[in-house]
């Protein structure tokens, strides 16, 4: 599997040159595949000057004690202004709050380190403009958060712990599954609050939150930055999303591992984002492996960016709602979605390929591409495109998905093989399936409302695969 992924990556850099096709090119091209070659060749992460700037040497204390925000603040700010280069967090076990990226500096976290995010709300004060749930707000800093930088990383073997748990940060969701008890601090009022906010277009500067309003913040964010890349570092125990690029260009996301099973925990959410690469990465998580989102409701509308050119390849899917996931914040719109040689498996895994909206959320999908993957066991539907995720229809902004082709895909164990629920007066329009082996289901399938499902070498159960 990896080796024809490889050599799909070498044909991929004679192609370098060749800019990335857009939305009108896309539907003519009649390889799709190239078009994901190019979004290899091209994004490719930032490099740095060879200059190294050691946190001990700004102060920094590997106790697990020592406060090394300051400390970090300052190397941070020395390797940007001397013109860019690696911020090494060496051996040790350094606390942290909020830690914001500059221009060409990559925070390089080697092996044997930790950086310990404080539980302290504080520590992420003052408030930055962020999303939440896709919606623009000022709320607490990301862990680790840039805002209009360009030329930033996160690299290195070590570990970046958030330190959230049944005490810290994840009751404030407000489930009694999480620490939550009943008279506890919940998000419930600000969530509620910012949503209305947000339909009734209240300015995004007059949406504050932070202290008193326990809206969780993501561990890293790179706000409306180009040229991004998280590399080799393992993330454990983080308040909500882990990586959240938002509004942000040409991003790769490498060799990570995502270990994070509190709520609303998703492994990696690009969103509004453009050319994002994610390699090799494992993802064990509390709620979706990977969602690619844009903006929800009125406020995704309103800022209108689609996050698209997207691929995903060389990666395991471990737990999760959804392995590879869109939605539900998809109001902005996805297109050109590529998901190849990848493995997928759990108990614990609801859904393989899961596509999320609803008549609130609308948006729409144009292009998914998948290929070569292996899933083991699913514990409900191999692919789920559900028009009926949380207020369903009535609402009057039908989604649009259509351009779904999966391929060369085998399948252990799952409950049901497909869940296609569109609306009467907005179908899901154009599925196509080949040489898609179901393996054993449990449940028939479900197709409601859908045009152009075609199906090529589609099994279950060792049979061609029957749908209503």
């Amino acid at each position: 599997m990896l080796s024809r992924r490889n050599a799909m990556l070498t044909m991929a850099m004679s192609a370098i040159a060749v800019p990335v096709l857009g939305a009108e090119t896309a539907h003519a091209e009649p390889d799709p595949w190239a078009r994901a070659n190019r979004i290899a060749a091209r994004v490719r992460g930032p490099r740095f000057p060879r200059r190294r700037f050691d946190i001990r040497d700004h102060g920094a204390v590997g106790d697990g004690v020592t406060d090394c925000t300051a400390a970090i603040r300052s190397a941070i700010e020395a390797c940007h202004t001397a013109g860019g280069g690696h911020v090494d967090v060496p051996e040790g076990r350094f606390l942290t709050g909020a830690i914001h990226l500059l221009s060409n500096v990559d925070l390089h976290v080697g092996a044997g380190a930790t950086l310990l995010f404080s539980t302290d709300p504080r520590a992420y004060l003052p408030l930055v403009l962020t999303r939440f749930e896709g919606v623009e707000l000022y709320n607490y800093s990301p862990l680790i958060y840039a805002y209009g930088h360009q030329n930033i990383a996160v690299t290195g073997s070590g570990v970046l712990d958030g330190q959230a748990d049944e005490d810290h940060w994840w009751p404030w969701k407000g489930s009694g599954d999480d620490g939550w008890e009943p008279g506890d601090p919940s998000q419930a009022a600000a969530r509620e609050a910012l949503f209305a906010q947000a339909e009734q277009e209240v300015p995004v500067e007059r949406r504050q939150y932070g202290e008193g309003g326990y809206l969780r913040p993501s561990f890293i964010e790179p706000y409306r930055c180009r040229n991004v890349l998280i590399e080799g570092v393992t993330i454990v125990n983080s308040p909500m999303w882990e990586i959240h690029p938002t509004l942000s260009e040409n991003v790769l996301v490498r060799n990570v591992t995502v270990n994070s099973h509190g709520p609303n925990n998703d492994g990696c959410n690009p969103e509004s984002s453009r050319m994002v690469v994610i390699r090799d990465c494992t993802f064990d998580t509390g709620d979706d492996c990977i969602a690619i989102k844009s903006g929800r409701n009125a406020d995704g509308r309103r800022v209108n960016v689609p996050s698209e050119h997207i691929l995903i390849e060389g990666c395991t899917f471990r737990d999760g709602h959804g392995g590879m996931t869109i939605g539900s914040e998809m109001s902005g719109g996805v297109r050109e979605v590529f998901i190849r040689d990848c493995a997928m498996s759990s108990p614990d895994l609801d859904i393989a390929l899961r596509f999320k909206t609803n008549s609130v959320r609308g948006g729409f999908i144009d292009g998914v591409h998948a290929r070569d993957l292996e899933i083991g066991q699913v514990g409900g539907s191999v692919i789920d495109v559900n028009f009926f995720y949380e207020e369903g229809p009535g609402h009057g902004f039908n989604p649009e998905v259509g351009r779904i082709d999966v391929r060369d895909v085998t399948v252990r164990t799952a409950r049901r093989a497909l869940n296609l629920r569109g609306y009467a007066d907005a179908p899901i329009r154009g599925v196509t399936l080949t040489d898609v082996d179901f393996g054993a289901t449990a449940t028939p399938s479900v197709v409601e409302h859908v045009e152009d499902l075609v199906l090529k070498n589609v099994l279950a159960n060792g049979e061609p695969l029957i749908v209503p």
